[in-house]
Parts: C-alpha cells; sequence; structure tokens
C-alpha cells in the first residue's frame, strides 16, 4: 500500500526537524519525517553532560574513515547521530555560528543570496538567546541558548591563560567580533539539551497533518523521469512506499545524503555504474568537496580533583545525579566543553583561522586519551578552521545497508598541517600560563618529548581526529561539480532539494550545527514560497 503526503522529509537530524515543525504549520500540507534512528528517548540526549557518554555507541552509526594517507593510515573513528534531532541530539552543545565572511565567501562560490547580510535573519529567526540580545542576537526562537551556570574552576583558568598570552576576553563570539577567549553559549534551555526535537519537532508533534517514521532505512529516491515522486523504505522488516505529490527533501546530513542520492541513481555515472545502479543523473559533485575540521587534542593531568573526572568515582557521580535530580544544579548541567577561543595562526590572516575547545575533563570523547585511573584531567582541542584539503563519500556497494567509504582526506595540504601544529604550539603556550599552570601536574606527550615542529607534525598526523563537522558533499553552486543551486533544488532533477550541511558550498569557520539550522530555516520558506 502506498501512502501519499505533499512532502517527505528524509533524515530527522537537526535539519529534517527544523522543516518538518516549519511545513506542517500549514494544516492543510501533508508531511512525512523518516528517520533512521530510534526516538530520542534515552536521558543521556537531554543531560548536557551526556555528550561525553554519546560519542559512540547505539545513538551512532559506527563509522570509520578510510585509511588516512596524511594521517599515519589510521582508519579514524567517524561520528554521525542516529537517533531522532541528529548532531543536535548527541553533540557538545556548543553554539557558534561562523565568522560572516564565511557566508559572504560563499557569494564568490557561486551561492549568490547567501551572503551574511542576507541569512542573518534566519540565524537570528531559530535564536532563542536567554543571555544576549540585540541586533546579532535573536530571542525568540525554537533554539534555546543560554550561558552555563557555574563553569568549572579550571575553565575560568583556562581563559585567563589565554588573556595572559595576549587573547582579549570575548563574551560573545556570535557579535561583531569573533576572536579572543572565553565561556561558550550553548543549546542549553532551563539546563536540559535544547535539541531540533525539543525546540522545533516536539512542540509540533500534535499536528495531525505530520506523521513521524522512526527506524526505517530509506532504500532510495523514487523516480518517474526526472521528477522525485517518493521514497521507498523499510522499517521492522517489512518495505514500504510513500509518495511526494510536491516535494522530497533531504535533509540526511553530510554522509547520509550523497550515499541516498548515489544509491537512488543520482551522481557520478560511473561510479554509479560501477555498483550496477541506474542513472538517473549524472551528477559528479555528489559525495565530492567533504571538509571537516581535524581536531587536535592535548591532555593534562591535574595536580588535584578540579575536573569533572572525579564524577568517574561512584559517590560523587550518584551525588551529581542527585542534585540534578532534586534541584536541577550541578555538573550534570555542564557540557563539559564550557570554553573556547577563536585565534590566528597567521597574525596577518583577516579573521582567526584557528578555533579551540576547552574541556574540564580528559577522556570525555572516544578516541581521545585520557589521564590514568583515580587521575583528574583537562583536554585542550585546537583545528584549523577553514581547511584545503579536500575529501569523499563513496558508496561500497549497491547495498543500502553497507555503510558509505568516508574519505575526509585530512592534512592532505600542506597549509592544514601548518596551521594545525601552530595550533598546537598555541595550546601548550596556554597550558603553561600561570593561571592553568598552577593545577597542571603534568602534560601528556609534550613533558616528555622535545618540542620542535617535527614533533608537532608528528602529534598531529597520530592524535588528530574528526571534530565531528563533515560538510559540503552536494555543494551549492553553479559549476560542474555543484550539485543544488542556490535555492537547494538538484541540478536536473525537479520535486526535490537537499537541505542540510552537505550543500555548504565550503566549511563555516565555526562548529556547523547553528548554521544547519539556519540553513533548514531558509529552505523553509523557499520550500513554501515566503523567500
Amino acid at each position: 500500500m502506498t501512502q501519499g503526503f505533499d512532502y517527505i522529509i528524509v533524515g530527522g537530524g537537526s535539519a529534517g526537524c527544523v522543516l518538518a515543525a516549519h511545513l506542517s504549520e500549514n494544516p492543510s500540507a501533508r508531511v512525512c519525517l523518516i528517520e533512521a534512528g530510534g526516538r530520542d528517548t534515552n536521558p543521556l540526549i537531554h543531560m548536557p553532560i551526556g555528550f561525553a557518554k554519546m560519542t559512540t555507541g547505539p545513538l551512532t552509526w559506527g563509522l570509520t574513515t578510510a585509511p588516512q594517507k596524511y594521517a599515519n593510515n589510521r582508519q579514524i573513528p567517524y561520528v554521525q547521530a542516529r537517533v531522532l534531532g541528529g548532531g543536535s541530539s548527541i553533540n557538545a552543545e556548543v553554539y557558534t555560528r561562523g565568522h560572516p565572511s564565511d557566508y559572504d565567501r560563499w557569494v564568490e562560490e557561486g551561492a549568490e543570496g547567501w551572503g551574511f547580510r542576507d541569512i542573518q535573519k534566519y540565524l537570528l529567526r531559530s535564536e532563542g538567546n536567554t543571555f544576549l540580545a540585540g541586533a546579532w542576537h535573536g530571542t525568540d526562537g525554537p533554539l534555546g541558548v543560554s550561558n552555563l551556570p557555574t563553569p568549572n574552576p579550571v575553565t575560568r583558568a583556562f581563559v585567563q591563560s589565554c588573556q595572559e598570552m595576549g587573547m582579549p576576553y570575548n563574551p560573545d563570539f556570535n557579535g561583531p567580533t569573533q576572536e579572543g577567549a572565553g565561556i561558550y553559549q550553548m543549546t542549553i534551555r532551563n539546563n536540559r539539551r535544547c535539541s531540533t526535537v525539543s525546540g522545533y519537532l516536539r512542540p509540533a508533534l500534535k499536528r495531525r497533518n505530520l506523521h513521524v517514521i522512526t527506524n526505517a532505512c530509506v532504500l532510495r529516491i523514487l523516480f518517474t523521469g526526472n521528477r522525485a515522486t517518493g521514497v521507498e523504505y523499510i522499517a521492522r522488516g517489512t518495505q514500504h512506499v510513500v509518495q511526494a505529490d510536491q516535494e522530497v527533501v533531504v535533509t540526511s546530513g553530510a554522509i547520509g545524503t550523497p550515499k541516498l542520492l548515489m544509491l537512488s541513481g543520482v551522481g557520478p555515472a560511473a561510479h554509479l555504474r560501477q555498483h550496477d545502479i541506474r542513472v538517473v543523473q549524472d551528477l559528479p559533485g555528489v559525495g565530492e568537496n567533504l571538509q571537516d575540521h581535524f581536531g587536535i587534542d592535548i591532555v593534562a593531568e591535574l595536580k588535584n580533583h578540579e575536573s569533572f573526572n572525579k564524577y568517574n568515582q561512584m559517590h560523587w557521580m550518584f551525588w551529581a545525579g542527585l542534585q540534578y535530580a532534586m534541584f536541577n544544579s550541578g555538573p550534570v548541567t555542564s557540557n563539559v566543553v564550557e570554553a573556547g577561543a577563536f585565534w590566528y595562526a597567521d597574525r596577518n590572516a583577516p579573521c582567526p583561522d584557528l578555533q579551540f575547545h576547552f574541556l574540564a575533563g580528559a577522556g570525555a570523547e572516544a578516541g581521545v586519551c585520557s589521564v590514568p585511573k583515580g587521575v583528574s584531567g583537562i583536554t585542550l582541542n585546537s583545528y584549523t578552521l577553514r581547511p584545503k584539503s579536500r575529501g569523499t563519500v563513496k558508496l561500497q556497494s549497491a547495498n543500502p545497508a553497507d555503510a558509505p567509504v568516508v574519505d575526509p582526506n585530512f592534512l592532505a595540504d600542506p597549509d592544514d598541517l601548518r596551521i594545525s601544529c601552530e595550533g598546537i604550539k598555541i595550546s601548550l603556550e596556554i597550558f603553561n600560563q600561570h593561571s592553568l599552570r598552577k593545577y597542571i601536574r603534568k602534560i601528556g606527550y609534550f613533558d616528555a618529548n622535545t618540542v620542535t615542529p617535527e614533533a608537532f607534525q608528528n602529534y598531529a598526523r597520530e592524535h588528530g581526529r574528526t571534530s565531528y563537522h563533515p560538510t559540503c558533499t552536494c555543494k551549492m553552486g553553479r559549476d560542474a561539480m555543484s550539485v543544488v543551486d542556490p535555492e537547494l533544488r538538484i541540478h536536473g532533477l525537479d520535486g526535490i532539494r537537499i537541505c542540510d550541511s552537505s550543500v555548504m558550498p565550503s566549511i563555516i569557520g565555526s562548529n556547523t550545527n547553528a548554521p544547519t539550522v539556519m540553513i533548514a530555516e531558509r529552505a523553509s520558506d523557499f520550500i513554501r514560497g515566503n523567500a
């Protein structure tokens, strides 16, 4: 039996939940949202500190990269969410939006109408800031944004150390000035994570015209000629077809979207034929241009137990849970990644080219070094904001159950390695400033090894990893490698758009969740004819 809807949204992540909420505002529009993962019922999702427990496990796809040629041929864990809300349900909740020049660059890359002045209203429309207001901030949007109530003492010491080495204090990374160090704002509301499920989708679920399907694997998009007409999916062992009378909207992210398009016959023709997939539209840019932030972590052991590692001990863990349950306060209200900075590897750069994340703990994320049992630690992560390396997403086979081959091609461009090494150098300088150094017993690796340019390069290749920001694999533009036009319609096809981080022409110089929400906000206006 075939069900009919006006709009079918494939992927219930950050973007999909926004679109489902907005498109269903019209009571006559029948909207279907299909998500491969389950509902966001895991309690870790809703506790801000739960991020530290969700970078591996059942809420992710369990992906690893292809061997990274320029990173010691390592196969690096590649975290992608598999749950309603997508990345907004399992990320570190850091709210940054990038530098205005990032969006103006998009226009130069062929995405006319996406300059900062064009998209700023959508950033503000989504934002429900509980602290900041004015021309740079929205206060009534669905996405709750707030300040941490009580940053950890070592977090405050990090911000002071940045100032001691010459960075200005910055209370607002999303204001007129990005550079400096400070406490991040978070997508947290009332000390609970505000994912796009919480902010957008859940209030819309009572609408009779919105149908949400979870735990469903979409097999392919159906086409009649060059028009998308529906979706075929499997759920609980049964195959289903849903028909789209208006549009199919693909919001499966920078890895899932190109995979689904290629399985459906949209992509590089030679690659599709290699897997015996009938070519619907030859688009060589599908799965190309993958860009991600290559994060490099340095871990330090502390003299005492000031960081969140002490809550690994059962009695402290119990106390923290009790405090949160009874008083909605305490360490559970923290996301661990409490502070950061935007700064320069190249002081002549027009805007910061490095971002830092400070974690008031060690071993919080899968694949990152920890400290010995019973010891507390801290972590400082840095990455090149606008990497020049470009990677790919390819099909392993024509079987939808097979994971794609993800090759970010980290550090392929020598400039990325150079800037990454400068990030390591600055991280060590921050650790060695008075305010932070007084807490530190030793800095992992670098206390025992000679600090040389070669040591920095070796460390970057051996310890760098994804920062969970894959983008650009179905880029927007007008050139031969672009996949969608500036209204997010796939070139050469009708009745189908892509509305997620894959359409970015180039990566934004910050965390990518807020820009992805903005893309979905604007897409909803395109689809409804309001733009």
